[in-house]
């Protein structure tokens, strides 16, 4: 549609002389661009009725432009149907898998960093939205032809590991499945025992010391969890290509490098209590004593000066995009802060909202939660018993698809700073703006096509698809490239969730009014090069959100 808008507006322009903006009409019997006119009124001293009648007289139809008609103080234009179709589907049989594509990330480089879970216990589905989004953002990025690099950064040395470590002592034979409860009942310990809570200072005290049996056991402990961890998301197509160990920060003396570095900028010192302090005063954090705490008293590195150290790595090798929290939004700021004091690039992020039960929010420590893992399965299950009431028999893979594909949907189609209400029926139902919808649109299409049994040919008399129904198809095929490029340039997943639905949905309502292989021969072929062009659109979108497709549902 770009080529047509901006015919229409070098038309305009070529009449008035001033900058145009188009809008769309909210009825498409309206028109498929319309101009206003309300700007033109005090430099033509005229009624905005009388511009438009007076501008329709002068702009002329052409090969992108079918007709105009004035509506008031609004001048509408109908693009050429026949072009439009011509020029939308022959790109799409043309690129096909890269169809919607614009290149936009040519010779750039992102390092993106999401999931980050810490390695304590099996993720629980709030966490998995972080890991959802951060996977479609990286295939998002990548369909624009961005290089980019998949980091995932390991918490291995804060204080919940080293409460993990303490409540691992003296169990044998200590698996991935059994950490949640020792994390949950040395949680417990720590907040009702001021020693225990000393305790574990103390472990982490050692391992900063380097004590070599200390080491050994958050090694031993945080390999578990992460093996576990990234399992489970690989069942759902997430993985990684980079592992950052926070460790690292510590054994090479990077946040001694990165703690030299900021004490030169004059904003360090040292607090009551002898932490080392950052003084943030003056970059509008919003907060009542703006600072930043580096170190604890006895000297060892907090998280935030890890943190600090790892961005600056970061940083060297390109633009840095890490899926945050909302709750880390302030924490994000105080590192952009740090980083800028040092004549950094601050880093980019993307946050997101909660995930909530109806008691509210997830906590592996309280252990009100739902883990990842227990709703695949319930999700699994749940498609089994669909399909076999539909179809009386029970395809596995096809129910396991069908099933992650209604977990990723129902967490990336809600706009990311906004909370998904978990709730198992709306999640892994198969009505409505969900994944087994817009997937079973896709095997529609496959079916009628299987049910043609000729090959379609890539040309047709496309003049043919004059329909509402089908040019309202093809108007949002092609709009498809610039959602693309909005969703990579937003960072926003939600956006492409959205139009795969809609396109499914107008596909379905095209479906029910109009015949495909009845009709006579022209108006078929017609038809089933637009289905194909659907089918390859349903495709590439819900790709992008790491849903795959089925031919047969």
């Amino acid at each position: 549609m770009d080529t047509f808008k901006e015919h229409i507006i070098k038309a305009i322009k070529k009449e008035v002389k001033v900058d145009i903006e188009l809008e769309t009409p909210p009825d498409p019997d309206m028109g498929d661009y319309a101009f206003p006119c309300f700007s033109l009124a005090k430099k033509y001293k005229k009624n905005p009725n009388e511009i438009a009648l007076d501008l329709s007289k002068k702009i002329k139809k052409s090969k992108f432009i079918d007709e105009i008609k004035v509506e008031g103080p609004y001048l509408n234009f109908f693009v050429n149907k026949k072009a439009l179709a011509e020029e939308t589907l022959n790109k799409v049989l043309k690129e096909k898998d890269k169809y919607g594509s614009n290149n936009i990330g040519k010779n750039k480089k992102i390092i993106l960093e999401h999931t980050s879970v810490n390695p304590n216990a099996s993720p629980h589905v709030g966490r998995a939205r972080n890991a959802l989004i951060g996977d479609t953002l990286a295939r998002i990025l990548k369909f624009q032809n961005y290089n980019v690099e998949v980091h995932f950064w390991v918490n291995d040395i804060g204080k919940q590991i080293s409460m993990l470590v303490l409540g691992a002592r003296n169990k044998k034979n200590i698996t991935f499945d059994s950490l949640l409860k020792i994390y949950q009942d040395i949680s417990k310990k720590v907040e009702n025992s001021p020693e225990k809570e000393k305790e574990v200072l103390n472990i982490l005290y050692k391992l900063e010391q380097g004590d070599k049996k200390i080491k050994n056991e958050f090694k031993k402990i945080v390999d578990i969890a992460v093996k576990g961890q990234t399992k489970i998301f690989k069942e759902l197509g997430i993985e990684y290509d980079v592992f950052d160990y926070e460790s690292y920060y510590l054994w090479s003396k990077k946040t001694r490098e990165a703690l030299d570095l900021l004490e030169k900028t004059g904003k360090f010192y040292f607090d009551k209590d002898n932490r080392v302090v950052l003084d943030q005063k003056g970059f509008g954090l919003g907060m009542k004593m703006p600072v930043l705490v580096l170190t604890r008293g006895d000297g060892t590195s907090l998280y935030p000066l890890r943190d600090i150290a790892y961005a600056l790595d970061i940083e060297k090798k390109g633009r840095n995009i890490v899926v945050l929290g909302e709750d880390q939004k302030l924490y994000n700021q105080q590192i952009n802060a740090a980083l800028l004091m040092l004549e950094k690039k601050k880093r980019g992020v993307l946050h997101y909202s909660f995930v909530l039960l109806e008691e509210g929010k997830m906590s592996t420590r309280k252990g009100n939660l739902v883990l990842l893992e227990d709703f695949m399965k319930e999700a699994e299950k749940k498609a089994h018993k669909e399909l076999k009431q539909r179809y009386k028999k029970i395809d596995k893979k096809a129910a396991k698809t069908i099933a992650y594909g209604a977990l990723k949907y129902s967490i990336l189609k809600v706009s990311p700073e906004k909370n998904v209400t978990f709730n198992w029926q709306q999640a892994l139902s198969f009505e409505g703006e969900t994944a087994p919808y817009t997937q079973y649109a896709y095997a529609r299409i496959c079916s009628i096509i299987k049910k043609n049994k000729k090959t379609i040919p890539k040309k047709a008399e496309l003049s043919l698809l004059n329909k509402k129904e089908e040019t309202e198809l093809i108007k949002k095929i092609a709009l498809f490239p610039k959602i693309a490029e909005k969703a990579a340039k937003e960072l926003r997943p939600n956006i492409i969730a959205t139009y795969a639905y809609e396109l499914a949905k107008l596909f379905n309502e095209f479906y029910h009014m109009h015949n495909i292989l009845k009709e006579e021969i022209k108006i078929k072929q017609a038809r089933l090069l637009l289905a194909l062009n659907v089918k390859q659109t349903l495709s590439n979108s819900l790709n992008l959100l790491g849903i795959q497709v089925l031919e047969k549902m």
